[in-house]
């Protein structure tokens, strides 16, 4: 239960702004590849070196992009897997409580009727 607790309030810490951390730091993965190519565009080069520089640039901008992305999707299918799981099992105790609680109801009704023979 504390745990659970503790959860929550890391997930209210990261949606309190609005914001996840992984949309800040994709975001300044973005500005960082925004930034470079512009220092590029203002260093002195022929066409033909900034175009390819700036071609690298891109492809290594967008790898990077892509992998987080992946690392990410995989973050989330493991997150939703495990919620899947903790659901099941509260769930589970739920559905043992109240089939607890029905047998008890049972038996304090069976003991009020031997009584009132």
């Amino acid at each position: 239960m504390l745990c659970a607790k503790r959860e929550r309030t890391d997930n209210m810490e990261n949606d309190e702004h609005g914001t996840s951390a992984g949309t800040v730091f994709l975001s300044f993965l973005a500005g960082a590849a925004v930034g470079a190519g512009l220092s590029l565009l203002y260093a002195p080069k022929t066409g033909k070196d900034l175009r390819r520089k700036i071609g690298d640039l891109t492809d290594d901008a967008v790898d990077k992009i892509k992998s987080y992305a992946t690392e990410a999707q995989a973050k989330i299918k493991t997150t939703i897997e495990n919620s899947k799981e903790a659901i099941k099992d509260k769930k589970a105790i739920l559905t043992s409580a109240i089939e607890a609680g029905k047998e008890a109801m049972v038996l304090e009704k069976d003991k009020y009727r031997d009584k009132e023979v």
